[in-house]
């Protein structure tokens, strides 16, 4: 099984797997029916403030890891997360959904990053793998 990371916008969507929408807003023009949605973990994502804040500006994407990474490591929501996607990833594949354009650019990279290192003791490394 492996931790996956997709636009949400993507045609055809990969529905062979848990999915999971780590946005804090709900993408526009994405009915909740076509979304196919397993779970949406609105408070994985980052803050109204700090969104705002990057605006998906490129060049301040270094200083938006580093503040998004310290509100993923002080979130409340985060131990019931990690066992969601752990014991998802036990039968499954693991699918996390985001809307931004950007796909090297947005929150969802760094959640990724995080949570493959923050699983990385409790999962077979072969089930992180895409």
């Amino acid at each position: 099984m492996a931790l996956k990371l997709e636009r949400i916008y993507t045609k055809p969507a990969d529905l062979k797997g848990y999915r999971v929408l780590v946005d804090r807003l709900w993408p526009r023009g994405i009915s909740k029916v076509n979304a196919h949605l397993d779970s949406w973990e609105k408070e994985m994502g980052p803050t109204t403030e700090l969104r705002k804040w990057f605006n998906h500006a490129p060049e301040k994407f270094p200083e938006f890891k580093t503040r998004y990474l310290a509100e993923i490591k002080a979130n409340p929501a985060l131990p019931d997360f990690l066992t969601l996607l752990k014991t998802q990833l036990a039968t499954q594949d693991v699918i996390l959904l985001y809307g931004a354009k950007d796909e090297t650019h947005n929150q969802a990279v760094i959640l990724k990053a995080f949570l493959l290192t923050a699983l990385a003791d409790q999962v077979p490394a072969a089930q992180l793998q895409d």
